[in-house]
């Protein structure tokens, strides 16, 4: 074989197994691991749900095989109409309009402050930041002793107090929970949005402000603009674990009460597919929760590049 042949082949040898393992195959070697553990613990349990979701489905002991016939859509039609599964995406749409705008306004506006360089800022950082390292479980026996009938809250506003009580009401339980969970996050994002800061030219500031810019101007016209990418990213995270609440609501209302006011679909996943042994119904839940997660995602991701 001609040196003229070989060396096409070897090119092409090359360029192929470039494509696979990059130009440093080590380094995807050692990127192998993590790739198994996203196939086992993500894929793999993602693809099986799905798979369930179409099929009559129900655990059996270890070593039985019982058929599980295809139904097609039948799971969906009957989650898409029961009551209860309704009230729970309602339930995260109320949370969702209540924690997503507080958590980018607030971050925002507090990263702002303390990149400005105000007195004490290490201490405010640390402080925004604990609540979200914080065990949940700590938190909500906190929060509880505030909310409570006999709590804090109720003996500063008095008369004022909403009877029944925060928690155990149907109006302002999940205003409640959003509440907390705004709180207990906040500093995550308050970090995120100091490191965008970083990148926004002080030179913008000033010219603004040699133009007569005051403060308000100077935010809205070059901090907004300067951190539109990480604004993105918040939404699109606050969205996602917003929608997959599930922690707060078990502890603070004993598991979506009162009443179901405040049951989340990942709740009545675990209620439907552990409690209640009906997995093909929770993994349908789930696949609409995925749906759902996914259009306002990119809805909110377009809206935001739009402006």
């Amino acid at each position: 074989m001609s040196t003229a042949t070989r060396e096409p082949r070897t090119t092409e040898v090359r360029t192929t197994r470039s494509r696979w393992w990059g130009r440093q195959p080590v380094g995807s070697l050692f990127a192998l691991p993590y790739l198994v553990f996203v196939l086992a613990i993500f894929a793999y349990p993602l693809g099986f749900a799905v798979w369930i979701a179409f099929h009559d489905y129900f655990f059996t002991a270890p070593g039985v095989d019982v058929p599980k016939p295809f139904v097609g859509l039948d799971n969906f039609a009957a989650v898409l109409t029961d009551p209860q599964v309704l009230e729970a995406f309602r339930n995260i749409g109320v949370f969702l309009v209540i924690n997503v705008p507080l958590t980018v306004v607030l971050s925002m506006v507090l990263a702002t402050a303390l990149n400005a360089g105000i007195r004490w800022a290490a201490a405010y950082r640390i402080a925004f930041y604990v609540p979200y390292l914080t065990a949940s479980v700590s938190l909500v026996g906190v929060w509880l002793l505030l909310f409570s009938s006999g709590g804090l809250v109720n003996s500063v506003l008095g008369p004022l107090a909403p009877d029944p009580s925060w928690l155990v009401n149907s109006s302002l339980a999940m205003p409640t929970i959003a509440l907390y969970v705004t709180w207990k996050q906040l500093g995550f994002y308050i970090l995120l949005y100091l490191a965008a800061l970083q990148s926004v030219p002080r030179e913008l500031h000033e010219s603004a402000a040699t133009d007569g810019a005051n403060a308000w101007q100077r935010f809205r016209n070059v901090t907004v603009p300067g951190v539109r990418a990480t604004t993105v990213l918040v939404l699109v995270l606050a969205i996602i674990t917003g929608a997959n609440l599930f922690t707060e609501p078990y502890l603070l209302t004993n598991g979506g009460g009162p009443d179901g006011a405040s049951v989340t679909p990942v709740l009545l996943i675990y209620q439907r597919g552990i409690q209640q042994q009906n997995p093909d119904t929770a993994a349908a839940i789930g696949m609409l929760l995925v749906i759902v997660v996914g259009v306002l995602s990119l809805a909110a991701n377009r809206i935001n590049r739009e402006r």
